[in-house]
């Protein structure tokens, strides 16, 4: 009787699993498992961003994160296949038929899709390696911050990783000499930046790397290792990284030294073939509208000039009246009461301080929120071998696990980039309520296709921090009595502003770099230093930074229309629900979802 009824129960749950695998992998029922089927194809695809989710990593079914993902144009084209089948068979589940989130997973879904084949066509249409992003920079802080080492098995996972980072850099000059033979060289002084920072990152040593030096104190904090398996475990990494990554840097830079002497000096992705095809679905990728450069490049003009006006309010008002505009910002950006000190100590401090702003915010959320993210927020610095390439400041979500909390990272190298009058700002764009609060948000959307809980669209994201300042300011009263606060969050959209002018500036109307320069510099007062590192990021990244702007726009613009609509009825705290509760998406379809949300509470 057991051996019968053993035989019955594995034949019912082998009947389950048989069913299980049809309902959802073999053909899945309903659009949300399809989505959900294509999404982990994806995935799967990617040893690096499973990680980066904080999916499975050091768990019993832990088979990737020993390995990097592949960047080989057979991989390409393998992904580019299984854009176009998932696209197809999406067909299959709508839109006829569907109402509700389903209706709306299907649209984002299609919406996405669509893009990525879009982007996917121009194969030679960016540079692979350059002074910001690419395997070269993107890599070494993924292995140092986003592999986790809890115990030895993790660390001979990093081990792994590292000699899989010899063979990525190997794949990556194979198809930068590629790009090389299709006319795709990036600028002259985009190369030299990016032959700074591989030197920077090769020519000190193994020692001195960040794959290395960021070891010891990972290790000192794993129980249960001899001294002894800790230092030869060090050793084993510090000769993969001698041996094996410092001479790929090498050769990356021997290949750089080559493609400056066959450069030039144009900036714009026009000087790409096909640049201006590049560029629009560029800009239509990054802001999810059809707006054209054209129409971006107005906007911004009128957008400086009314930022202009309010400033020079605020200026008067403090007593400042003699210089231009920005003559007046800069003097006020380096009295120095408004830094903090260049020291150690300083620096301290003003994350201190960035920790006091977060906290007077947090103790308002309520009244603007309906959700609040349980997920904590962690405030550090950028890592030292990357402060040269990274922005004033930017945001990594949280693990999906728990394992590390959403980080806002703040640009160190000279604090006086950032006085005390701007901080505020920058962290309600970073923090709350801004990618902290969306993107935390998003990770906790219930009963939706896992495509929609992890942001995937810059106009959205970008939109709503930058929607977040605003919404700092003008509903949350953050910068009453503090008017200098206030001149901060408007530098900051002048910014911004200026991005929508040069970006296309740049890519459109054939603008030089030095000319893009000199707009951003007139009009913002950021330094010199500040302002050449983002217009080189916006030559590399053409259309991202026009995001930010286009997407406040785009929330405003359905905020304002709720408001007129609903009159007494509008509710902030519902309207903020109805856009953080449904995910990133198009903002086209953003504007539809606020449309049909304010029809159904009339």
């Amino acid at each position: 009787m057991i051996k019968t009824a053993a035989k019955y129960l594995l034949g019912c749950l082998s009947a389950v699993l048989m069913g299980g695998y049809l309902w959802f992998w073999g053909f899945p029922v309903g659009v949300n498992n399809y989505i959900n089927k294509f999404s982990i194809q994806m995935l799967m695809e990617s040893p690096e961003l499973i990680t980066s989710l904080g999916f499975i990593d050091n768990s019993i079914i832990d088979f990737h994160s020993g390995k990097l993902d592949s960047y080989t144009a057979e991989a390409d084209e393998r992904a580019t296949a299984l854009l176009r089948d998932a696209r197809e068979g999406l067909n299959g589940y709508g839109p006829e038929g569907l109402t509700g989130q389903e209706l709306l997973s299907w649209e984002i879904s299609a919406w996405f899709l669509d893009d990525q084949l879009r982007v996917a066509g121009h194969q030679y249409g960016g540079y692979r390696v350059n002074q910001i992003s690419g395997v070269i920079v993107s890599l070494p802080q993924f292995l140092t911050d986003q592999h986790n080492i809890i115990s030895e098995k993790s660390v001979d996972r990093y081990i792994s990783r590292l000699h899989e980072f010899a063979r990525v850099i190997d794949e990556v000059r194979v198809r930068v000499i590629d790009d090389r033979d299709h006319g795709t060289v990036p600028p002259d002084f985009i190369i030299e930046k990016a032959l700074m920072g591989m030197h920077n990152f090769a020519d000190d040593g193994a020692d001195a790397n960040p794959l290395v030096s960021t070891l010891p104190s990972k290790l000192a904090a794993l129980d249960g290792m001899t001294q002894a398996r800790k230092d030869a475990l060090l050793a084993e990494v510090r000769a993969v990284v001698d041996e094996k990554i410092i001479p790929g840097y090498e050769d990356m830079i021997a290949l750089f030294d080559e493609l400056l002497l066959i450069s030039n000096h144009d900036a714009g992705i026009w000087r790409l073939s096909n640049g201006a095809t590049i560029y629009r679905d560029a800009l239509q990728s990054n802001n999810s509208t059809t707006l054209s450069a054209k129409q971006i490049h107005q906007l911004g003009l009128s957008e400086v000039a009314r930022i202009e006006i309010d400033m020079d309010l605020i200026l008067v008002g403090a007593g400042l009246t003699k210089g231009s505009l920005v003559e007046r910002v800069q003097h006020l950006m380096r009295l120095p009461e408004h830094n903090f000190a260049d020291t150690s100590e300083g620096r301290l401090a003003q994350i201190a301080y960035l920790n006091e702003i977060n906290g007077r915010l947090m103790a308002k959320v309520s009244d603007y929120f309906i959700n609040i993210p349980l997920q904590p927020l962690e405030i550090v610095r950028v890592p030292e071998y990357a402060q040269d390439s990274s922005p004033g400041g930017y945001y990594m979500p949280p693990a999906l696990d728990g394992s590390v909390s959403g980080r806002f990272y703040i640009n160190q190298k000279n604090t006086t980039d950032n006085p005390r009058w701007t901080l505020p700002t920058l962290m309600y764009h970073e923090g709350a309520p801004g990618h902290h609060f969306q993107i935390s948000s998003a990770q906790l959307i219930d009963n939706v296709p896992f495509l929609r809980t992890v942001g995937l669209f810059s106009g959205y994201i970008e939109g709503w921090a930058l929607y977040s300042e605003r919404l700092a300011a003008v509903d949350m009263g953050m910068y009453d009595n503090y008017a200098l606060g206030d001149l901060g969050r408007l530098q900051a959209e002048m910014f911004r502003a200026v991005r929508l002018v040069v970006d296309t500036g740049m890519h459109d109307k054939r603008w030089s770099r030095e000319q893009a320069i000199t707009y951003m510099l007139d009009k913002t007062g950021m330094t010199e230093a500040e302002v050449v590192r983002e217009i080189e990021r916006y030559v590399v990244w053409p259309g991202q930074a026009t995001a930010y702007k286009v997407g406040q726009l785009a929330i405003l613009k359905i905020r304002s229309l709720a408001e007129r609509e609903l009159g007494e009825k509008f509710d902030i705290k519902q309207f903020h629900e109805v856009i953080l509760s449904n995910g990133a998406m198009p903002l086209d379809i953003l504007e539809s979802t606020i449309i049909d949300w304010v029809a159904s509470q009339k």
